[in-house]
């Protein structure tokens, strides 16, 4: 069943009153599928040497008692586990690696294209404030009340990104991990058992980027490994974020993964009040929104929760579409665990036809609106997703099963973490850890 576009329509109009003109063609598509260029399946390794240059990033510690709404605050989760609790599926975290914590036990070494770990390692931060989102065992010691969305769902942590670490080959280099290393990361995901790959990092430009590998992996991932990809759409307004908002058909930022529409589920954010979260990317490529503010996830340094980050004006709350992402990637996971016998592509067009459709319909801040858990695992069928405008998507064919790479061909556009809070490590208390592998 293919998705409607990644040749997609948008107009400013469409945030206004998306019924009364029909847009024009967005000005930048994603390149065909290439699928020769699908990397080859290999033990994840860096694809060259790196080190670490700066101190591990450490969130600040959660209180006990939170004053405000949180993330998952609106979500009946009782009501959900009463459904399932995703037993049984795997989520690929393709991150800055994943930290072993009490509260995600069983978290399954996917592999490192950073450094010499084995994924289970997460001098960033990010990847274990995602990974606890979508799979967090309740705890009622917690005073928070935070637990994951799918909490018997097991974790692959694949470390692919890094602000902290850089490549030998240039000194003055801070960051590590591109298009390239993250089509390998899919390919390994999708091999490795993944049901659920989630993508919380971006690469974003303005113009265009040579990321067919990339394309070729999600094919790869979504047609031979019926796999559902759940991608950020990306922030702006910060550092390392991407250049501008998009705001007009003639503005060419572009998200990677996200452009490959008809094979990723593309997530924006939007606040507790369910407004769209200023920083989230626009764009023809969004297809749900979940909440990405006022988050509270797993501490990567301790065994507790974190919920702030230090500011100039002292503590600030942790926010991205890095975090609206696991939110859809522990829905899809409950899903696919409650109707196993969807396919993929089924998975998807059912989180979007049960989102909270916005007045005017599709619209490019929040897509189909914001997901409705419930909605999603209900045992009555849900309507096709209203198509987004634009023409239909031309799709290569399926890669066979044991389709040889005969190369990669794709720019080395390094990636920004999509959570404003995690994004960059000198906004992160700092202490230094020695990158060991985990026991």
């Amino acid at each position: 069943m293919s998705r409607a576009g990644r040749t997609l329509a948008v107009t400013a109009a469409v945030l206004l009153a998306a019924q009364q003109c029909a847009p024009p063609a967005f000005a930048v598509a994603p390149p065909p599928i290439d699928n020769s260029l699908l990397p080859s399946p290999a033990a994840p390794a860096p694809p060259e040497p790196t080190e670490q240059r700066a101190p591990c990033a450490v969130p600040l510690r959660g209180e006990a008692k939170r004053l405000r709404p949180g993330q998952l605050d609106g979500v009946d989760l009782q009501a959900i586990w009463r459904l399932t609790r995703g037993a049984g599926q795997r989520v690929a975290v393709i991150d800055t690696g994943v930290q072993p914590h009490r509260r995600l036990p069983g978290v399954v070494a996917g592999g490192d294209y950073v450094s010499g770990g084995d994924g289970r390692q997460d001098c960033d931060g990010h990847g274990t404030i995602v990974a606890g989102i979508i799979a967090a065992a309740p705890d009622p010691e917690d005073r928070s009340g935070f637990s994951g969305v799918a909490p018997e769902a097991s974790i692959l942590a694949i470390r692919q990104s890094s602000n902290t670490f850089g490549p030998l080959s240039d000194p003055s280099s801070r960051g590590f991990g591109d298009v390239t290393t993250l089509a390998m990361a899919v390919r390994t995901a999708a091999d490795m058992g993944a049901s659920v790959i989630n993508i919380s990092s971006v690469a974003c430009v303005e113009g265009t980027l040579d990321d067919r590998a990339l394309g070729a992996a999600l094919s790869y991932a979504v047609d031979v490994k019926d796999v559902v990809v759940v991608a950020a759409a990306g922030n702006v307004g910060g550092t390392g974020q991407c250049p501008a908002q998009n705001t007009t058909p003639q503005t060419s930022v572009i998200v990677s993964p996200g452009w490959y529409d008809d094979y990723v589920l593309t997530v924006a954010s939007v606040g507790v009040d369910g407004a769209p979260s200023a920083f989230s990317l626009t764009g023809p490529w969004v297809d749900v929104a979940a909440h990405g503010e006022a988050v509270v996830s797993l501490d990567p340094d301790g065994d507790g929760t974190v919920d702030a980050i230090p500011g100039a004006s002292g503590p600030m709350p942790i926010t991205g579409t890095s975090y609206a992402t696991p939110v859809v990637s522990g829905l899809v996971a409950l899903v696919r665990a409650r109707f196993p016998r969807m396919s993929a592509r089924q998975v998807m067009a059912r989180i979007e036809a049960t989102a909270h459709q916005p007045s005017g319909g599709w619209n490019v801040q929040v897509g189909n609106g914001v997901v409705d858990c419930l909605a999603a695992l209900s045992d009555h069928p849900a309507s096709p997703p209203v198509p987004k405008p634009g023409p239909a998507p031309v799709r290569s064919d399926p890669p066979p099963r044991s389709a040889p790479a005969r190369g990669i061909a794709a720019a080395a556009v390094g990636l920004c973490l999509a959570g404003l809070a995690a994004a960059g490590s000198t906004r992160l208390r700092r202490r230094r850890r020695d990158d060991v592998t985990a026991d």
